[in-house]
């Protein structure tokens, strides 16, 4: 998109302008290195000062944020959200031309909409259904009995499983695995039995999956993400679990089979999550942490240890080695004063 006026942003996005309506920008940019003709925001007060000194032309800001001078500001409530929208706005998604690269293999039996577009070295198996303005990136692997929604992409060397299904504007990235066998094995005397996995996967509208992250199928039923969920990279789903609409998990996270999560609930980085749990809607859980009993009720969870000098770290580690003994200590010496 070319140059637009501060007036047409605050008009299309509900924002109020102080400042040059007819001032233009062209891109957006953090506070500390926007030039003329940038959009900046201001969300984190720790950040007030770049405010004031930016060559961004103009800055994204809550009202009380907004000084009196030659800055143009456009006010929001929450000007990330604002921010979000604009620069999405600004940023338009990358387009794909309708059509069948010459490389891609496809099978016969498959249904494309005339306005996909399937890239270079890619695979769509048997029966799979591709809806209107789908995109295959190169070296995807669409597999037999897959049904992608309209307006998905599908990016480079994805692999979908068969019976992989998706609703609308959903975006996979590089290297995901969506449908791969769940964990299921059962021991029988002294080897592993694989127990056949013979679910599939179900995506709902607007699902975003990170690079490199995998969802297995359901071991009988579907493994369920739903509607607005975004997953970041390198996260692990694993068989039967349940991903309530609206949840945002950060990379590197595991979660553990038939696991189902609420809505609304945000995990952090390198949260563990066990298996067969239940956890709330509107449940937040800080990085590091352990997740091994359900979460009834909503609210903020956590059970890392936070990082500290190598020295004191042993120390706390030497201490939490005498607990054992500290408590029958202290039992002792509560028998003894109730005596």
């Amino acid at each position: 998109m070319g140059s637009v006026t501060l007036g047409e942003i605050a008009v299309r996005f509900g924002l109020t302008l102080k400042g040059d309506p007819n001032e233009r920008v062209h891109e957006v940019a953090t506070l500390k290195s926007a030039r003329a003709g940038a959009l900046a925001f201001l969300a984190n007060p720790h950040y007030k000062s770049q405010a004031r000194t930016t060559h961004a032309s103009a800055v994204i800001v809550k009202e009380a944020d907004a000084d009196e001078g030659d800055r143009n500001w456009l006010i929001a409530p929450d000007p990330y959200v604002a921010y979000a929208k604009v620069a999405a706005w600004l940023t338009p998604k990358p387009t794909a031309p309708p059509g069948i690269h010459p490389s891609a293999v496809v099978d016969p039996s498959a249904i494309i909409a005339a306005s996909a577009s399937i890239g270079p070295l890619a695979y769509v198996g048997p029966n799979a259904v591709l809806g209107e303005r789908v995109v295959v990136d190169a070296g995807a692997m669409i597999h037999g009995h897959c049904s992608i929604g309209a307006d998905c992409r599908i990016g480079s060397k994805v692999t979908l499983y068969p019976n992989v299904t998706m609703g609308e504007r959903c975006l996979i990235h590089a290297g995901a695995v969506l449908g791969a066998d769940g964990f299921g094995l059962a021991m029988d005397r002294d080897h592993w039995i694989k127990v056949p996995q013979v679910g599939g996967v179900r995506l709902g509208c607007d699902v975003e999956v990170g690079a490199n992250t995998t969802i297995d199928r359901g071991a009988i039923e579907d493994t369920i993400i739903e509607d607005d969920v975004r997953l970041d990279n390198q996260i692990q789903i694993g068989h039967n679990v349940r991903v309530g609409a609206h949840t945002a998990i950060a990379g590197c996270v595991g979660i553990s089979g038939s696991t189902e999560i609420g809505q609304y609930c945000m995990i952090a980085g390198f949260v563990g999550i066990a298996g067969h749990l239940k956890i709330a809607d509107r449940v937040v859980v800080l990085g590091y942490s352990l997740v091994s009993h359900s979460i009834e009720s909503p609210g903020v969870y956590s059970s890392g240890v936070p990082a500290q000098e190598a020295r004191k770290w042993r120390r706390t580690v030497g201490r939490l080695r005498q607990l054992d003994d500290m408590h029958a200590r202290l039992k002792r010496l509560e028998r003894t004063s109730a005596e």
